[in-house]
Parts: structure tokens; C-alpha cells; sequence
């Protein structure tokens, strides 16, 4: 038996139903309507239920919330959220929440130096850098290892195998970010919370490395991240000064932060 076709005015209720539920964990519409490119009056008519988006808008709003077309006939919660399971109805109230919860207020977009010590030898610190960027409700890292980490570990050294990306998730006091080298080889869990400075853009924190356990080499160690912005010149000085180095090397604040001379636990 074919189902009943619904009203008009019942596809408006669902989409502004579904609409609502989307836009739950952005604080301002305002700020949300203008990422979507919408007047935020008719925006407020989609989550009413008054109007219904013309195609093209509802493409661009399918995309951004990675939905598909179906918002219009079904609760998101049974649709999910297309094939990503981090926003899929199972995780979407859980680790999912914290994805789409990362404001530029928060942890920034723009270029980080970065500074530990080294998980393969206590008496070596590394340098380097990461640029953290924004995409629909995401927000992503991406950065490359140094030459000389590779290559102490017997890895490939081009650009492909050096590369690395992940995602920043929101946390009650601070951020996390789960990062990982092409084709999963290999995974790290961040934290980051900020400390009080000058400019306010440092954040001090832990990496966590995943292999197994060794006398040799940790597994756990401090971290340092610093905000450069999004000028490409800060962010090409520190470029030149990434890899392996002495503590002495590193900037006298990141030196403080990491705290060397104290176990970490």
C-alpha cells in the first residue's frame, strides 16, 4: 500500500524540526546563517517551518550539515548524519558533540608551533609545526613530521609518508585532538588546555603515542602549543626551525611550560 503523500505544510514542520536539531550546537544563528551563506530572516523562516530552501540552498545546507535530502521526510536521528560516524545518530550525542563544539574563541584557526620532548630519546626535544583550520562544523590539524624523526625510525621520508592530519574535538577544559599518518599507520591522542600569557595564545597539554610499551622510549610526554596566526611569515620562521634539538633551543616560555626537570603523570 503506497504511502499517504504528506502536505506542504508537514515537509515545512519536519525540515524546520530537523533544521532546529542541526543547529542545536552553534550559540549564535547569526554566526551560523552567515556560514551558510543565508539571510538570517529567511533562515529563521526554515527553522519555523514557514519556507522551505530552494534547491541549490538546500544542497549547500545538506552539505554543510553533512545531510542528505531526506531532512525533509524523516527525523535526523534516523537519517544520521551521511555516512560519518563521529555525527552518525550513535556517537553524535557523544564525541560527535564535541566536533562540531570547537570555537575560534576557544582554540583558534591559524598556524601553532609546537614543542615536547622526544618519545625516543629523553635527552632530545622536538620542534614543529601545524595549521588548524575550519570546515563546516569541523575542525581539523594538519602538519608534517621532520625529516630527522623519520628517518631515525627507519620510515619513508617524502612528503606523502610525513604527512599528517586529525580532527579537534572540544573537551570541558580544553581541546583534544585525535591525529593520525596517512592510511591510519599510525595515531596520536592530544590535549591542550591554555595557560595564562602575554597574548594569550598558548596551551600547555600532553601527546600519547600508540604502540606498545618500552623501558626505552615513552609513551606520554608534555606538550606546548603556540599560536602564531595566520600570517604565512611567523609561520615560515618557525617552519625552518622544526625537528630535533636541544632544550636550550627551544624559546625560553616553552622551556617553562614543558617543565623538564618534572616527571610527567
Amino acid at each position: 500500500m503506497a504511502e499517504t503523500p504528506r502536505s506542504p505544510s508537514e515537509l515545512r514542520s519536519m525540515f524546520g524540526a530537523n533544521l532546529r536539531l542541526l543547529a542545536k550546537p552553534y550559540s549564535s544563528i547569526s554566526e551560523l546563517s552567515r556560514q551558510l551563506g543565508i539571510n538570517r530572516t529567511q533562515f529563521n523562516r526554515y527553522l519555523s517551518g514557514e519556507s522551505f530552501p530552494r534547491p541549490d540552498v538546500l544542497a549547500r545546507i545538506c552539505s554543510f550539515f553533512s545531510v542528505d535530502a531526506r531532512v525533509l521526510l524523516e527525523p535526523v536521528d534516523n537519517i544520521g548524519r551521511g555516512s560519518d560516524p563521529m555525527t552518525g545518530p550513535f556517537l553524535r550525542d557523544y564525541v560527535g558533540k564535541g566536533v562540531g563544539d570547537v570555537p575560534e574563541t576557544v582554540f583558534p584557526s591559524g598556524f601553532y608551533r609546537f614543542s615536547r620532548r622526544s618519545f625516543l630519546s629523553r635527552d632530545q626535544f622536538v620542534s614543529g609545526l601545524v595549521h588548524v583550520f575550519r570546515e563546516g562544523q569541523a575542525t581539523y590539524v594538519r602538519g608534517y613530521e621532520a625529516r630527522a624523526a623519520m628517518a631515525s625510525q627507519g620510515l619513508d621520508m617524502d612528503r606523502n609518508a610525513r604527512e599528517f592530519r586529525g580532527m579537534v574535538l572540544r573537551q570541558e577544559d580544553g581541546i583534544a585532538a585525535l591525529i593520525s599518518r596517512k592510511d591510519a599507520m599510525t595515531a596520536s591522542f592530544n590535549f591542550l588546555s591554555r595557560v595564562t600569557s602575554f597574548e594569550n595564545n598558548y596551551w600547555v597539554g600532553y601527546v600519547t603515542r600508540t604502540v606498545r610499551e618500552s623501558p626505552e622510549s615513552d609513551r606520554v610526554v608534555r606538550m606546548v602549543y603556540e599560536h602564531l596566526g595566520s600570517g604565512i611569515g611567523k609561520a615560515k620562521a618557525a617552519c625552518k626551525t622544526s625537528g630535533y634539538c636541544q632544550l636550550e633551543d627551544l624559546l625560553p616560555f616553552h622551556q617553562r611550560l614543558l617543565q623538564p626537570e618534572i616527571p610527567f603523570r
